[in-house]
């Protein structure tokens, strides 16, 4: 029934964009740690210090601080190794449950993973009327699929079976590791730089929401404002190398898990309705923006404009259903189907051109 796509591409795709965001974490905290040096020795440089004199300074601070940059690494890889599970529930608000709470959850999930032979996940649910779904987790016994209870209440046996397959499969591809290496590991920059923008005071009269007490002399003190720019300029390039981490979240593995739901059910219908019903009622409006990238459909993460997307229009995954898998939707006819297909009509399943594509 499919077409090859590329699966063992995509996982060996996934395995790199895994150690380049780890690396990613690893110079971008040294840069972070640099923009700091230099704000702080712009804020205690004598009036009139000259710019190279102050960021001879900071070279001279990041090259006697940079073991605490490595043991800050290692102790943050350590906390998010250990706890990514925590916060990806605290942050989501999903709790686990027990066959004994939802049987029907349960032998849904265990069906497909018998038929394929893999561990069953465990199960979670997300107090939500929402309709939407995701999976976590770093390695074997970690993985957790978790659904909101909206989606239970709303789809069918066929098209919840569906949307469970569509997320053991994003295990199965490995997606799940990119996804939260990116959110948890290499987010947190993301957050500093966030903080770091939007509540500095901007000294030495950079700021026009507030005027410093501090400048007595300083104002004309063009070294200190030159390092205090440079520095802001820094942290707002880790922000944006942080929104990059987005082009590294392969658009292709929502096609991809759409297939892999067709394949496991043998029911690609079940899969186009679920995408149908999800896609009135994906939004969460608690959800926190970062963790949106998880879930199997979240509007605000594929604009129109398609290049900063990280998921394709519902349209374009029903229509790849359709096209590649057999699937029927009432709402696409097969002649008028090719006409919203991504890439010019190219089959979305194929493998990308790059590691990044």
């Amino acid at each position: 029934m499919f077409k090859a796509y590329g699966l063992y591409t995509h996982i060996r795709a996934n395995r790199l964009r895994s150690a380049f965001l780890l690396a990613g974490f690893v110079v971008l905290l040294f840069a972070l740690m640099f923009s700091f040096a230099l704000l702080a020795e712009a804020l205690s440089a004598p009036p009139g210090a000259p710019f190279d004199y102050i960021f001879a300074l900071a070279v001279d601070d990041l090259k006697r601080g940079w073991p605490i940059g490595v043991i800050a690494a290692g102790a943050w890889f350590a906390i998010a190794y250990l706890f990514h599970q925590k916060m990806i529930d605290f942050a989501t608000g999903a709790a686990s449950v027990s066959r004994t709470d939802s049987p029907r959850l349960y032998n849904l999930l265990e069906n497909l993973c018998i038929s394929r032979g893999v561990p069953i996940p465990a199960l979670q649910i997300i107090e939500s009327d929402a309709l939407n779904a995701y999976a976590s987790g770093l390695k074997e016994g970690q993985y957790k699929i978790a659904v909101t209870r909206g989606l239970t209440r709303e789809l069918t046996d066929a098209e919840l079976e569906a949307v469970l397959a569509h997320e053991l499969t994003h295990i199965r591809n490995r997606d799940v590791q990119v996804l939260v290496i990116a959110v948890i590991f290499a987010g947190i920059f993301a957050f500093v730089a966030d903080l770091t923008i939007r509540r500095w005071d901007f000294p030495f009269g950079l700021s026009p929401h507030r005027p410093t007490a501090r400048d007595d002399g300083r104002r004309g003190n063009g070294g200190a404002a030159l390092a205090v720019l440079i520095a802001l300029f820094i942290i707002a390039l880790s922000w944006g190398a942080s929104v990059l981490i987005r082009f590294a979240l392969s658009r292709s593995r929502e096609y991809l898990a759409d297939a892999g739901s067709a394949e496991l059910t043998k029911n690609p219908d079940a899969m186009i309705s679920a995408l149908r019903k999800i896609e009135a009622h994906a939004a969460i409006p608690t959800m926190p923006s970062r963790m949106q990238y998880f879930f199997i459909e979240s509007p605000a993460l594929h604009p129109e404009s398609g290049l900063f997307a990280t998921h394709p229009s519902v349209e374009s995954r029903i229509a790849a259903l359709i096209k590649f898998a057999g699937g029927r939707d009432v709402a696409i006819t097969r002649e008028t189907e090719p006409s919203f297909l991504p890439g010019g009509g190219r089959n979305p399943l194929d493998p990308p051109k790059g590691p990044w594509g």
